[in-house]
């Protein structure tokens, strides 16, 4: 590299992003990875000792992937070539290991393999690359956004050690924008940064440092007159209104009450402006839908069984298809909830059956219902008497099932509210069966 190549890579340094300018070169430079990067922690030791296995970098957009991969490629001493999994194939990689097998024979030096978004590689491609990850030939880094347990084969991720980063809490996102205002590669100290702003950009990034830089950067062209970014300017940039509902605190709470309470009060208007307050201040729509999906167990229950297929199919659905598009499943679902039947037998019963457990310990299992896959163990009793209800005509046996010391115990109670009346009659007549011994007849 000549003169010019140098001045020519300075130039093009100086016009990134900002976010690619802050990108960490060391350890401590990185955030919000502490359980990883911190003193004694695995990467750390992982990289003074420059003995990295393969690894599988597993976190949300923004929390540092690529950046612990190229801090890894500053730290080794063997060579580091990276692949992305969007534009190579088979072929680039089959080159790829070929230039490491000849690098280790020449000289000795072992490659680390960086592939982005590997959870976009094919099964062929996670295939070719399996035998060299397992003899070494190169160390695999491979960084995901997806479940690796899902998109990597089990094969490949059984060789690899997968670490998981945390998304970046508010305190972290206004630790990189404080080091990004000073940072004689970033803003070097000519922006100022109101508290308010500082605050809504923490929070509004929803714990993507990636995005809480490029708003900055975007709110200081707003403001190049003054250098000074107020909450309007930040507001601009990330093209999001400020709505109170602070992710970590009470508003936030009260927003989720309200909106549960809202479904369970079967108001599908109250429910979709709850929804709306919590998805366009930033709220992960997952949460969202994890609170309909356990309400539709909690609070709907058997009243209407199809309620947990539709806030299931609902979270599958948004997966395919994310936002802006994923809100119509989630307001479908919200809708539907809201004017189902509601139950909470469900959750009373359970908390019935386990203190019921808590309060009388292991109880023997009646000898009518154990098994017995021995002879010695037919001989004393096990499974004896035991009638199969699906050779009587009514498909019941009046038998009792639970513990003899809790014979008669109810621990479901269903309402008699939707298809739970109908399962409440059903329950009835069963029980009256037992205690009548009619069953089967």
């Amino acid at each position: 590299m000549d003169l010019f190549d140098r001045a020519a890579e300075a130039d093009a340094a100086a016009q990134s992003p900002l976010a690619e300018r802050m990108r960490p070169r060391t350890l401590e430079d990185c955030v919000g990875q502490g359980h990883l990067t911190g003193p004694g922690r695995f990467l750390r030791k992982a990289l003074e000792q420059d003995a990295l296995p393969s690894v599988i970098l597993w976190g949300p957009p923004g929390t540092g992937k690529t950046t612990l991969a190229r801090v890894v490629a500053e730290s080794t001493r063997a060579r580091f070539v990276t692949v992305s999994a969007v534009m190579a194939g088979v072929k680039e990689l089959r080159e790829a290991v070929a230039e490491a097998e000849s690098a280790f024979r020449m000289n000795r030096r072992r490659t680390v393999l960086f592939v982005d978004e590997i959870h976009r590689f094919n099964k062929a491609q996670q295939d070719a690359l399996l035998p060299h990850v397992e003899k070494g030939t190169v160390t695999l880094v491979g960084a995901t956004t997806e479940n690796p347990s899902f998109e990597v084969n089990s094969a490949l991720l059984s060789r690899c050690r997968v670490l998981t980063l945390k998304a970046l809490g508010p305190q972290d996102v206004r630790r990189v924008l404080a080091r990004a205002l000073v940072h004689p590669q970033g803003l070097a100290g000519k922006v100022e940064l109101t508290e308010e702003a500082a605050q809504f950009l923490a929070e509004a990034s929803s714990g993507d440092a990636r995005r809480a830089l490029t708003a900055l950067e975007v709110a200081a062209q707003l403001r190049s007159d003054s250098g000074l970014v107020d909450r309007a300017a930040a507001e601009e940039a990330l093209q999001q209104r400020a709505l109170l509902y602070d992710k970590g605190g009470d508003e936030h709470y009260d927003v989720v009450s309200a909106f549960i309470k809202s479904m369970r009060g079967s108001d599908p208007d109250a429910a979709l402006y709850w929804m709306a307050r919590m998805l366009e201040a930033g709220e992960d729509p997952r949460f969202v839908l994890r609170r309909m999906v356990i309400f539709a167990s909690e609070d709907v229950g058997n009243a209407d069984p199809q309620a947990l297929q539709v806030a299931t199919s609902a979270l599958a659905a948004f997966e395919l298809m994310g936002m802006p598009e994923g809100a119509l499943p989630l307001t479908q679902a919200v809708t539907y909830l809201s004017l189902a039947p509601k139950s909470n037998a469900v959750i009373r019963a359970w908390g019935e059956a386990k203190e019921a457990v808590h309060r009388h310990g292991p109880l023997p299992v009646p000898l009518h219902l154990r098994n017995a896959p021995t002879k010695l163990l037919g001989e004393l009793g096990h499974g004896r008497d035991y009638r199969y209800p699906h050779d009587t005509p009514s498909g019941h046996v009046a038998v009792h099932y639970l513990p003899d010391a809790l014979v008669g115990t109810r621990l479901y109670t269903p309402s008699r509210h939707g298809h739970e009346a109908e399962l409440s009659d059903r329950l009835e007549a069963l029980r009256r069966a037992v205690d009548q011994g009619t069953g089967g007849e």
